[in-house]
C-alpha cells in the first residue's frame, strides 16, 4: 500500500512509530505484505533515515514488523503482535477504525474473558464499585438521549468498572490495557444503530446481576451484551 494515504508527519521517531502503527491497526498494510523501505519513508515524510530506522525498531519490538538485513520489513501475523504491550495500547488509543481481522480477535478475547470477569465482579464488588458502575450506566442512558457522541465513552467506563470490580490485580491491569481496543469496538458497534435501547437493557441487566451479587446471572448477562456487540459489528447474523 502507498504512503500517500497517511497524514503528514514532522515529529520524532516516537510520533512516526505511532502513525505507522495506527496505519497497521487500520489494515493499511496486511500481514505478510512488504512494508515500505526506510528510504521511501524518509523521502515521503522528508525526515532522516535515522528517525525512520528508530521508528521501525519500535514497531519491530512491538511484534508488528519483521526486519531482515538486505530484505527490508514484512508485516507480521496478528498472533505475533504484542497487543497487551502498554506502548501498543497507547498507539491504539483514540483509533476508531480497526482492521476487521483485528476486530474479530479483540472480540473473541472479550467473549472468552468478560463473562468470567463479570462473575468475579458479582462476588467482589464493593459499594463504591457499584456506585461507579451506576454512574457509568447513567451516563450511557443520558448520552443515548442527549449526547450520542459521548455514549461510547460511558460504555467503556462501564466495562472498565467491571474489570476494576473484580478486585483481581491481573484483570484490573488487563482492563486498563484493553481500554483503547474496547473503545474502538464500542464505537464501531454503535455507528449503524438508530437506537441503543436493546444495548442499554442488556447493560442494565448486567449491572443488576453484579449489584445483586449473582455470579452466574452476571456471566450470562455479560455474554448477552457481547452477543449484541457481535450483531452490531456484523460478526454474526
Amino acid at each position: 500500500m502507498s504512503l500517500d494515504a497517511l497524514p503528514a508527519h514532522s515529529g520524532d521517531a516516537d510520533d512516526l512509530a505511532r502513525l505507522l502503527a495506527r496505519a497497521l491497526f487500520s489494515g493499511h498494510w496486511q500481514p505478510g505484505q512488504a512494508f515500505p523501505r526506510e528510504l521511501d519513508i524518509a523521502r515521503h515524510f522528508a525526515i532522516s533515515r535515522n528517525q525512520v530506522r528508530n521508528a521501525l525498531a519500535r514497531l519491530t519490538a512491538a511484534g508488528l514488523l519483521e526486519r531482515t538485513a538486505g530484505r527490508g520489513s514484512v508485516v507480521r501475523t496478528l498472533d505475533e503482535w504484542h497487543l497487551l504491550d502498554p506502548i501498543v495500547s497507547d498507539w491504539m488509543s483514540g483509533l476508531t477504525r480497526l482492521d476487521p481481522a483485528l476486530i474479530r480477535e479483540v472480540y473473541a478475547f472479550r467473549l472468552s474473558s468478560e463473562p468470567l470477569v463479570a462473575a468475579l465482579a458479582a462476588r467482589a464488588a464493593t459499594p463504591s464499585d457499584i456506585a461507579r458502575l451506576a454512574q457509568a450506566l447513567d451516563g450511557m442512558k443520558q448520552s443515548a438521549r442527549q449526547a450520542r457522541e459521548r455514549h461510547a465513552e460511558f460504555d467503556v467506563q462501564f466495562h472498565d468498572a467491571i474489570y476494576s470490580a473484580s478486585h483481581n490485580l491481573v484483570w484490573r491491569q488487563m482492563g486498563h490495557l484493553l481500554r483503547p481496543s474496547i473503545m474502538a469496538l464500542v464505537q464501531g458497534s454503535q455507528q449503524r444503530l438508530e437506537t441503543l435501547t436493546d444495548s442499554l437493557d442488556r447493560h442494565e441487566r448486567l449491572f443488576e446481576a453484579i449489584k445483586a451479587g449473582e455470579p452466574d446471572a452476571a456471566s450470562q448477562a455479560a455474554r448477552q451484551v457481547l452477543q449484541r456487540t457481535a450483531q452490531d459489528l456484523g460478526l454474526c447474523e
